[in-house]
């Protein structure tokens, strides 16, 4: 799986983790010491996140339902909570500077395949 951001006609992730179960999405991250460029964690469903006992800190992405950037959080560190996204169906947890990298901004449109 990849996700692309069609609007930048970049790459953002090719190793894809899909948390979709309660218990995959309320282990997310937690317990990893790692998370390297080219991975993503997507959160399905979400429109709102913590950080609480990670061990780094992570760009966010939250997407709607037509797979269109809602909200960007970049270098979130670790013990923080992301209010409510509202708009957001779902979010992708990408590596720490990610965002910056590709120029991903919220309108942009995103392929997962």
């Amino acid at each position: 799986m990849k996700i692309i951001n069609k609007s930048k006609g970049s790459v953002l992730a090719d190793t894809i983790v899909v948390a979709e179960t309660p218990l995959k999405r309320m282990k997310g991250l937690l317990g990893r010491d790692i998370f390297n460029k080219g991975e993503a964690l997507i959160i399905k469903p979400s429109n709102s996140i913590h950080t609480f006992f990670m061990r780094f800190p992570i760009d966010l992405l939250f997407v709607d339902r037509n797979n269109r950037i809602v909200k960007a959080v970049s270098s979130l560190k670790p013990y923080r909570l992301i209010p409510i996204c509202w708009h957001g169906k779902y979010v992708i947890e990408l590596p720490a500077g990610t965002i910056l990298a590709s120029s991903t901004q919220p309108g942009d449109s995103l392929q997962i395949s």
